[in-house]
């Protein structure tokens, strides 16, 4: 965190968070609703003598929407979690009582941001597309920065931009790690690894093997994922290394959240 203070030379800050609503695409069967409401304020009713009036929102959805942090007890292996933990030994319906969102402690470290896209000579990769260890490797050399242990290393795909021109393309497929892709992130011992897409891994798979790189971060290594990053800005800016800071909603025994990271440089 220290050293990641340092990378501060203009105190701007960028927003890595989307807003959401009711269209957001999400994994299915995931949707959210907000509801307003003015409680007890029908037919124009206020409240004491100064006539106060007062809005409340009320929520009814799943957490893992837009912009959204894995915990470890997200996703694991044949009911198996993180530390060779059981399902059964942790998960309520009410809660997971061990690896909650809850548990996780605020994320404040350097940011390293690799342009993807750009490495390969595009704007957007599209659907499906692998992003290997080796282009990983590759585009921190072409790009001037290193991933480092206690990172958070951020990929720009150039595929966030269609959730706003084609929002059901976004929806159904995207471009992303492999499996070696994660296990080399993983052995750089890096906080998390997140992604300007909303599953971090190529979408459609290649076989029947599926979300086998949640498997490597979150269930192998510990390692949080971080789903639909706003990356425009920060490419936009050039930006390839920055002050990380999150503090996620401390929902008790929840497992995922939508969040707003902030990155400043």
């Amino acid at each position: 965190m220290l050293e990641a203070a340092k990378l501060i030379t203009t105190g701007k800050t960028y927003r890595l968070g989307i807003p959401v609503d009711r269209s957001t695409p999400a994994f299915p069967p995931r949707n959210l609703a907000i509801t307003v409401l003015m409680p007890g304020q029908e037919q124009g009713k206020t409240f004491g003598a100064n006539k106060m009036s007062y809005l409340d929102d009320m929520f009814n959805g799943w957490l893992g929407i837009g912009t959204q942090l894995d915990s470890l007890a997200h996703l694991g292996v044949d009911g198996t979690f993180y530390n060779k933990r059981s399902a059964k030994d942790f998960v309520e319906v009410t809660g997971v009582k061990k690896m909650g969102i809850d548990k996780i402690p605020p994320i404040v470290t350097r940011g390293v941001l690799l342009d993807m896209a750009k490495h390969k000579g595009k704007q957007q990769l599209l659907e499906g597309e692998i992003v290997t260890a080796e282009e990983i490797k590759a585009a921190q050399l072409a790009q001037g920065v290193e991933i480092r242990e206690g990172d958070v290393a951020i990929l720009h795909t150039g595929w966030l931009s269609m959730l706003y021109t084609d929002p059901k393309r976004y929806g159904a497929g995207e471009p992303g790690i492999d499996v070696g892709a994660a296990e080399y992130l993983a052995s750089l011992n890096v906080v998390a690894v997140a992604a300007d897409t909303w599953g971090v891994e190529a979408v459609p798979f290649k076989s029947d093997r599926v979300w086998e790189g949640h498997q490597v971060l979150l269930a192998k290594n510990g390692v949080y994922i971080i789903e639909t990053v706003d990356t425009r800005a920060l490419i936009a800016d050039g930006v390839k290394e920055f002050l990380f800071v999150l503090g996620q909603p401390l929902y008790t025994g929840a497992v995922q959240a939508i969040i707003n990271p902030i990155a400043i440089r």
